[in-house]
């Protein structure tokens, strides 16, 4: 069991926005940082300005240390893994060569990886064996986080015991954690939420108005429910931070990246211009997320017309008006 005490340093491997935001956020519970990038000029230049290049607006305390040395992060208690989920198992096996095991690895990614269907804490045991996976989801904005706005989040790991001592350890007074047992319904909640905010963007760039949009979430959020209960989840994670949180959160402002990539999409515009040179999860995660459904022959119309728009095979408006054209049925 690992106790709160024993948790003094935090390594963060990433030093984007969600990053960065993170690392303020161990700093504000007490705990020394270990804030990683790939690059040693924009480490350098982290360590001269005490701001991360994504999150300018807020300055890093002494606390957070620079690194572009994962050597260095041999010395944390705990590891932030807050890269992109297809770049996830890179980072671990990377990991995994300089770092002992039994150390506690949570991903902060929200996906599944395109090539295996494998949610990001089977990634890190596959990719970092010995280590103790775990994952944090939620409704939460790297510039609320990074400003110190009141934000709650969910912390998991199959062993409750882990997943409290890290809860506790990276909570502070405007970051509340709860933490629980199911890391896939956490997993599955911040997945699908994604491709759930691009058909949100998308109705709304179509000009289709808010009730279409509130219609699509729920509807979008009974695909959630029925993919995370044939994989496991429990219903109460799923209704929790981590799925319906992030949900209202991700499909109700164009802050989040891939509510933005839709309404680009729906407004007219290529999946390339629609990205613009910015990660959208869900944009990766659609056409494996409709894959992984239909193995298990879940109905997820939503999700495979997302999956369809980004493939391009289909085309923005046929594909809403395949949706509005399904057969009428009972809500449940």
């Amino acid at each position: 069991m690992t106790e709160t005490g024993d948790i003094a340093t935090i390594g963060v491997v990433g030093a984007g926005a969600y990053g960065a935001a993170l690392a303020l956020a161990a700093a504000r519970a007490g705990r020394n940082v270990l804030l990683w990038a790939r690059d040693a000029a924009a480490v350098a230049a982290i360590a001269e300005t005490r701001t991360a290049p994504r999150l300018p607006e807020v300055k890093l305390p002494e606390t957070v240390a620079p690194t572009a040395s994962l050597q260095t992060l041999a010395t944390a208690d705990a590891l932030l893994v807050t890269v992109p989920t297809q770049s996830l198992r890179q980072v671990c096996e990377g990991l995994a060569r300089v770092l002992p095991t039994g150390r506690p690895v949570i991903s902060a990614a929200k996906g599944i990886e395109q090539k295996t269907g494998l949610f990001t804490t089977q990634v890190i045991a596959e990719a970092f064996p010995g280590a103790r996976p775990a994952i944090l989801s939620g409704p939460s904005f790297a510039a609320d986080i990074g400003q110190g706005l009141p934000t709650a989040v969910t912390l998991a790991a199959e062993d409750p015991d882990l997943a409290q001592a890290l809860a506790e350890a990276l909570s502070s007074p405007a970051f509340r954690i709860y933490h629980s047992a199911d890391p896939r319904g956490v997993e599955i909640g911040g997945a699908a939420k994604n491709v759930l905010a691009i058909a949100a963007g998308i109705a709304i760039g179509l000009g289709y108005g808010e009730s279409a949009r509130a219609a699509l979430v729920a509807r979008g959020f009974a695909e959630l429910r029925r993919f995370g209960e044939a994989h496991g989840a429990q219903g109460e994670t799923l209704m929790g931070l981590s799925g319906l949180g992030d949900v209202v959160l991700s499909c109700a402002s164009a802050q989040s990246r891939n509510f933005a990539f839709g309404l680009a999409l729906g407004q007219g515009r290529s999946v390339a211009e629609a990205a613009g040179g910015k990660l959208a999860e869900g944009a990766f995660t659609a056409s494996i997320l409709a894959q992984m459904a239909r193995t298990r022959h879940v109905e997820m119309p939503i999700a495979e017309a997302v999956s369809a728009i980004i493939a391009g095979e289909s085309a923005v408006r046929d594909a809403v008006a395949g949706l509005l054209a399904r057969p009428l049925r009972s809500e449940l």
